[in-house]
Formats: C-alpha cells, sequence, structure tokens
C-alpha cells in the first residue's frame, strides 16, 4: 500500500493520507498470480453462456408453449422478447450496487436471485405470470453483462485485456445460438416447461461453482479494495484524514443514480463513437434473435422439413464461425501489440480495427450468400455455412466495439459501454416480433436480403474509426483525457495501418 500526505485544502495544515495501491503491491488484482486472475473471471463465463442460454433456450420450445396457453405465436414471442429487455434495464440496477458493495456480492446474490424466477418459469399456471417470471429473471441475471468487462479491466491492464476480452465476447455472442442448440433437444421430445427445468439445473450448477470460486479468489474491484484499507488504517490510527484518491471515493446516491441511469443515454446521443457502435450492436444482436425464428421457418417443416433437433444443428454453423473468431483475433492481437509497443505503450484504439474491416465487408456478403441458398433445392448444409461466415463477422465486429471502447474512454467505459448493450437488448428483443411475418410475406431469400442491404449501410464504420478517430475522440469530453500526445499519432493511424493492410495483415 502507498500513502501519500497531501493538504486537504491548499493553505490547511492538516494533512490527509491518501491510500493507493503501490508497485508490486500482492492486493492490487493486477498483481495477482496468473491463476487466481483466471479464478477470479473464467468461472463467470459458463454463468455468461447460462444468461444468453435464458434468451434462445425458449425459442424452440414457443410453438409448445403457445398451444399449451392457446395464445398465438406473436404473443409466445414475448417470452423472448420481454427477457431480453430486462436483460437491457439490469445494469441500470446492478452498476449502483457495484459502486458500493463491490462485484462479488452483485455476481452471486443477483444471479442467485434470478434462479427462484427461472423456477417460476417453469411452474407458471397463466400467460401473465410467465412473462412476469421471464422478465424478472433477466433483469436479475444480467449481473454479468454489466459486470464481466469490469473485472477483467480490474485484473488486466489496458494493454493486456485483448485475450480475457476475447474469451468473454465469446460467450456472449456464442451463447445465443448454443442456448437454441442445447434446448431444441429438449423441446424436440419434451414438454415445454422442462426446458425451464434443465435451465435451471444447468445455471444453477454453474452458479454454485461462481459463486465458490469468487468466495475464495475475494473482491476485484479497485475502489471498494482501497476504501476498505482505508477504514482500516482510521480505525487503527485514530486519524479520519486517511481517504482514497478522489476518483475512488464513494459517490452519493443521487449522484450515483444520474450517472448511471442517464449518462449511457448521453453517451448514444453526444458521441459518434457510441452511435457508431450502438448501430452495429444492435443490428448484429437483433439478428441473432431474429434467426431463432428465421431458421425455424426456413429449416423446419415449411422449408427443407428438418426435425425441430435437426435446427438446433443448424445453428452450429453460427457457433462455429463464432469460435474461429476467437482465433483469428489472435493475429489481431498480435498487430495491437505491435503497433502499441512500436508507440511506446501509448494508448491507440485505432490499432483494434483492423480485422473489423474484414468483417463489415463479410458481414453483408455472409447474409445474400444465405438469402439466395434457402431454397428446398440446395442442400441444407450451404446456407449454414454462409452463417458461419454470419458468426464470424458478427463475433469480430462486436469484439472491435468493445475493445475500441474499452480503450477510447477508460474510466468512462462503463457507461459507454451501457449505452451499447441497452441498444443492443432493445434490438434484441425487438426483432424477433416481426421476424418471422418478414420471412412469410416477403420470402425468405427477400427478407434475408433486405437484412443485408441494411447491412451494407454499416460498411463504413470500422474504416471511419480507423481514419478518423483521434478525431472524433478529441472532440470528446470524456474521451480526449486518455489521449496520450504524440505529434504523428493521427497520421500514422491514418496511414500507417492502411499500408499494413495492403501488405496482406489483417482487434
Amino acid at each position: 500500500m502507498e500513502a501519500v500526505s497531501t493538504p486537504k485544502h491548499e493553505g490547511d495544515e492538516e494533512k490527509s493520507t491518501i491510500v493507493r495501491f503501490e508497485a508490486g503491491d500482492p492486493q492490487d488484482p493486477r498483481n495477482w498470480p496468473q491463476w487466481k486472475k483466471l479464478l477470479s473471471w473464467l468461472p463467470i463465463i459458463p454463468v455468461d453462456l447460462c444468461v444468453s442460454f435464458g434468451a434462445s433456450g425458449y425459442s424452440p420450445a414457443t410453438m409448445k408453449f403457445t398451444k399449451a396457453f392457446g395464445v398465438s405465436s406473436e404473443v409466445g414471442v414475448l417470452g423472448l422478447s420481454l427477457y431480453t429487455l430486462a436483460l437491457a434495464l439490469g445494469p441500470m440496477v446492478n452498476a449502483p450496487l457495484s459502486e458500493y458493495h463491490g462485484r462479488l456480492p452483485v455476481y452471486i446474490i443477483s444471479y442467485g436471485l434470478a434462479l427462484p424466477f427461472l423456477l417460476g418459469s417453469a411452474l407458471a399456471p397463466n400467460l401473465g405470470g410467465f412473462l412476469v417470471m421471464r422478465f424478472l429473471c433477466g433483469l436479475f441475471e444480467s449481473v454479468t453483462i454489466a459486470g464481466l468487462g469490469g473485472t477483467i479491466a480490474d485484473l488486466y491492464g489496458s494493454h493486456n485485456t485483448g485475450y480475457p476480452m476475447s474469451i468473454f465476447l465469446w460467450a456472449a455472442v456464442s451463447g445465443s445460438s448454443m442456448g437454441y442448440f442445447l434446448m431444441s433437444f429438449v423441446a424436440q421430445y419434451r414438454p415445454w416447461y422442462d426446458v425451464f427445468w434443465a435451465l435451471l439445473g444447468i445455471s444453477g450448477g454453474f452458479w454454485a461453482i461462481m459463486t465458490c470460486c469468487l468466495l475464495y479468489c475475494g473482491e476485484t474491484r479497485h475502489s471498494v479494495l482501497l476504501r476498505r484499507r482505508a477504514k482500516k488504517l482510521r480505525k487503527e490510527t485514530g486519524s479520519e484524514s486517511t481517504d482514497v484518491p478522489l476518483e475512488h471515493r464513494p459517490k452519493g446516491l443521487k449522484e450515483l443514480l444520474l450517472v448511471t441511469q442517464t449518462r449511457p443515454f448521453r453517451f448514444l446521443v453526444q458521441e459518434a463513437i457510441i452511435f457508431m457502435g450502438a448501430l452495429y450492436n444492435g443490428y448484429l444482436y437483433g439478428i441473432s434473435f431474429l434467426l431463432n425464428g428465421a431458421f425455424g421457418l426456413v429449416f423446419g417443416p415449411e422449408g427443407h422439413g428438418l426435425k425441430r433437433y435437426q435446427v438446433g444443428l443448424c445453428f452450429l454453423g453460427i457457433i462455429g464461425g463464432v469460435t474461429i473468431g476467437v482465433f483469428t483475433n489472435i493475429m489481431q492481437e498480435q498487430y495491437y501489440q505491435r503497433r502499441v509497443t512500436q508507440a511506446k505503450y501509448a494508448n491507440l484504439p485505432e490499432a483494434r480495427v483492423r480485422m473489423s474491416k474484414i468483417a463489415a465487408v463479410t458481414f453483408p456478403i455472409s447474409l445474400f450468400w444465405f438469402a439466395w441458398t434457402t431454397y428446398k433445392s440446395v442442400n441444407p448444409a450451404v446456407p449454414v455455412l454462409a452463417t458461419a461466415l454470419w458468426g464470424w463477422s458478427f463475433y469480430t465486429i462486436l469484439l472491435m466495439t468493445y475493445t475500441y471502447t474499452e480503450d477510447s474512454y477508460k474510466q468512462y467505459s462503463a457507461s459507454a459501454l451501457a449505452g451499447l448493450g441497452f441498444v443492443r437488448n432493445v434490438m434484441g428483443g425487438g426483432f424477433p416480433l416481426f421476424g418471422n411475418q418478414m420471412f412469410t410475406k416477403l420470402g425468405y431469400q427477400w427478407a434475408a436480403s433486405l437484412l443485408a442491404f441494411l447491412a451494407l449501410l454499416l460498411v463504413p464504420i470500422p474504416f471511419i474509426l480507423e481514419r478518423y478517430g483521434v478525431r472524433l475522440r478529441r472532440r470528446s469530453p470524456w474521451a480526449r483525457e486518455h489521449i496520450d500526445e504524440d505529434p504523428g499519432e493521427d497520421k500514422s493511424m491514418a496511414h500507417g495501418a492502411q499500408g499494413d493492410l495492403g501488405c496482406g495483415g489483417i482487434n
């Protein structure tokens, strides 16, 4: 621990002792041994997967659910949409709690509170009760969305978050397809409510493992750890002048709520970087949940005539593409580390964009490919291969938006990412409400083509970020604090990366 004496106010004789982590401090989470770091976040990954399972795992059971309750398919989709909407709102609740109490109790208690509502979803006697259970379950399960990125930032310096974030985003992106794939086997042979019993068993088991690991490793949030040290020192010394740096001091409840509830929306409206990232996040997640219904049409009884579990197997294409993205990101990360080393470890978010320029182009290509191979006369493996390319594009673009945002806004990134997450989950919940109707009325080919044409409008975003990102960050009152003044920075990022790409190089 480093304790520095500084005047409380200019001209005051009384001095305050400021508590900070000193270099090499073993209690600083960034100085923990690698095994302990891994144990502090890897067990959260399967829990984060379960959050997505809770959304898409319901989809293969929707038909049985609507028959059991005698409602239309449009009403049945509300079971997915309300859950996803709750995932968008949940971080607004969890963020203030973690500020005061730390990440560990919020992970354990919030997700633990979601389990009874998962049970309630299985036992719901009527539609109203089921929808309430679904919403409350999503509200509490959203804790991983709000906290896992912050936990990684607690444990690793900004230049070393690339690989952990790639695993986190793998879970966030592949979870939807994986949930449909797994639960399609349950929905094929069992009543709709058995899907929720299965989800309860999986989620409860992973929650128990996560709880044991986190209790063993302890809290990671720096502000909470430093405040505990300061409190202990005040008790030992009897001095009330011991405190933590200003940025780690607890905010008043009114101020905290004002920041957590309004700043994400200010970022969405005022920050061009966040607005562009939100467009990509929302559209990609919207399509990912829309495909839950579209796959049932394209590959199910009205299309290729596959059984429900076989439709679930078709999602392996997306899962495979996303997983390949984890490995191709190694090249992106190597490029990023090389650029950062050359710049003497300056902050270079634009070096995170390189691979996403390719993904921005393959994104609409994959949708056109899928669109015009959905004919019954075409082997279903062909459109599945198209979805693998889409999955790779989805993962690569989403990872870029997260890492670029983290590097650009640093201590403000929680609010920035909350804005991205809100749009992502709102659109993820909204797209399924019209997806089936769109595919039915326009036809599979033109419906998917419409999605591809809209994707073309987003292609310029990573190119804009690479070329003009520094300028955009300079205009931001939050991002310009983290620009390392380098006379050649703008020029190097605008031209150097393009030169590398031209030579065959590939966040």
